[in-house]
């Protein structure tokens, strides 16, 4: 059993991409299927579809994007907020990853969007994680 679905998430799909394997299973619940429809909607993933496995919880199937050359979309993957210390920000406080050319997922009272997406409704809140 694990404590934090959205590390373990995180860590699948990093393990995933470093050992260049087309899809990564996760344990399916609202917050990773929004992260998911983030990452797809950002271009940092393929797709993704649930699977459902006889536990009644259920999988997300993520399928990883990689470039011509092999290497993964997804080169970078941290965790910010975690179990034992949330981060929380506001509008003009969220953070530029890479200068722009990475994007933080943000959870918020609208549901999951990236750092860009929160600016430009003027929304704030807990910062999950930092992809690049």
């Amino acid at each position: 059993m694990y404590s934090d679905p959205i590390a373990d998430m995180l860590t699948r799909i990093r393990n995933a991409a470093n050992s260049r394997q087309n899809y990564a299973n996760i344990k399916k619940s609202k917050i990773c299927l929004g992260i998911a429809n983030v990452l797809k909607n950002e271009g940092y993933i393929t797709g993704f579809e649930t699977i459902e496995d006889g536990t009644g919880q259920g999988l997300i199937r993520i399928e990883l994007k990689y470039t011509l050359d092999g290497q993964p979309a997804i080169s970078e993957i941290k965790r910010v907020s975690k179990a034992g210390r949330r981060v929380y920000g506001s509008v003009d406080k969220l953070p530029y990853v890479l200068n722009g050319m990475g994007i933080a997922i943000v959870t918020t009272n609208k549901g999951v969007m990236t750092d860009g997406q929160c600016r430009k409704d003027n929304v704030s809140g807990e910062i999950l994680c930092t992809v690049c």
